[in-house]
């Protein structure tokens, strides 16, 4: 009863885990891949600080988004963690 109860749990943890990672990899898709490189031609026709939109997400944007996406990452895995009762002390 208790290996099967604590079965469940790992279940949850890893389910609610491969989902966060799932979100946070399709937001790094979009942003590096999308925007930098199939989406190229229409974003340069917006321009930022003085460069083509397209060509900064290329170059800095995806950049910035991935350490963004670092960012959350730690704080969601630390709320899952303990959600789940397995934080580090």
């Amino acid at each position: 009863m208790m290996m099967e109860s604590r079965s469940r749990q790992q279940a949850a943890y890893w389910r609610d885990t491969l989902r966060l990672l799932g979100v946070l990899l399709a937001v790094w898709f979009t942003v590096s891949f999308g925007f930098g490189v199939l989406l190229v031609e229409p974003l340069n026709r917006l321009p930022l600080g003085g460069f083509k939109l397209g060509f900064w997400f290329a170059q800095q944007g995806s950049i910035f988004v991935f350490l963004i996406l670092i960012g959350v990452y730690v704080v969601r895995m630390g709320a899952l963690d303990r959600k789940h009762g397995v934080e580090e002390d």
